[in-house]
């Protein structure tokens, strides 16, 4: 494999990231905003990192794209030489606001303000910003944008940022099938050190072993291993719980590439598996391959949704279905949009989702 190809399996290309601001700005310009402000943090990092390549570590970040000329980077007082390191928006402001929550004053660091940046952005005045990232933004920094802009009208323009994202190039559809390589690996060798009398932690640095062995920037997610009860959550943490033989283990393994999450998950018994367990894996299993069969572009999304639902009750395993049966995969391993009884939408060709069957018992 040639080193440009390597090189190009771990991020995308700089005139993509060109492309996505001139196709924001489109959306700023539709919507009839004076500018899009969008916000993200290190967790929920995707939209910040999708126009920038800028991944923020403690701080908040932001990206102002105004209706016509050069969008901004914003970022803590503290990160500016890593902002101007990594990011690909080569305009950048710091201010306050994105400081670390333990809020420190920073005393004689020359920073801008909201006030400053939107000034210097729209010259005639913002009288109508859209904010993407809006129900992650914390009070203080919506606070701080309405003293800037006390008479504009903030609205919430997600959608401006969800259109973008759902639809994937082929460099993103390329560093999703890296991370998933290297996930497939990691689980790999989570299955080969597993057995009982180790913890679900212990398990959990196998795959992160493996993961940054073969590549990965970080974890897609943080890594499930979760035995006997452990299995009914849908969201949790690993333990320091011991594996035994016979009970069930709920196993869920990402990687990240490029800024693209994989994930993987199996159900697992160490020894013979009982039963009742058994048919509930089954259940799952078979539902899980049919609704891969059932997506298919042209197909409104909420008749996938109907036929998974359709198809366990219909063999009795109705009353353990929490969610289904899929998610947007992208940037982040859970995104919009989701597959639901009530969705409105059809899928499309370059759609990239997560089949997630996860069926538990009380």
């Amino acid at each position: 494999m040639s080193k440009g190809k390597e090189e190009l399996m771990r991020t995308v290309p700089e005139d993509e990231f060109r492309q996505r601001l001139e196709k924001a700005r489109e959306g700023v310009n539709r919507r009839g905003l004076d500018a899009l402000l969008v916000h993200s943090n290190e967790v929920e990092f995707a939209n910040v990192r999708y126009l920038s390549d800028y991944w923020p570590a403690f701080e908040s970040a932001g990206v102002l794209i105004p209706k016509e000329g050069e969008a901004i980077l914003i970022i803590g007082p503290e990160s500016e030489t890593y902002a101007r390191d990594r990011s690909k928006i080569s305009k950048i402001r710091k201010i306050l606001e994105y400081r670390e929550s333990a809020e420190p004053e920073y005393p004689g660091v020359i920073m801008s303000t909201f006030e400053e940046i939107f000034r210097e952005s729209v010259s005639e005045g913002v009288k109508k910003l859209g904010i993407a990232g809006y129900s992650i933004m914390p009070l203080s920094i919506y606070e701080a944008i309405r003293r800037a802009i006390p008479d504009a009208e903030i609205i919430r323009a997600d959608d401006i940022l969800v259109q973008m994202r759902i639809k994937k190039s082929p460099n993103e559809i390329m560093l999703l099938k890296e991370a998933s390589r290297i996930s497939e690996i990691a689980l790999g060798e989570v299955l080969k050190a597993i057995h009982p009398g180790v913890t679900e932690l212990q398990m959990v640095g196998v795959a992160q072993k493996a993961m940054y062995e073969n590549g990965a920037e970080y974890e897609a997610h943080p890594q499930y291993v979760f035995s006997g009860k452990g299995t009914t959550h849908a969201v949790s943490r690993p333990s320091y719980r011991v594996l035994k033989e016979g009970e069930m283990i709920q196993l869920g393994i990402g990687a990240r590439v490029g800024g693209y999450s994989a994930s993987i998950g199996r159900p697992l018994c160490l020894g013979k598996m009982p039963s009742e367990m058994r048919k509930l894996v089954q259940a799952g299993l078979d539902a899980h391959l049919r609704t891969m069969d059932w997506m298919k572009a042209g197909v409104p999304a909420r008749e996938v949704a109907k036929k998974f639902y359709d198809y366990l009750t219909d063999k009795g395993f109705g009353k353990n279905i929490l969610y289904g049966p899929c998610h947007g995969l992208g940037m982040m391993e859970v995104e919009k949009p989701w597959i639901e009884l009530d969705s409105q939408y059809v899928l499309e060709e370059n759609m990239t989702f997560q089949v997630d069957t996860f069926l538990y018992t009380k």
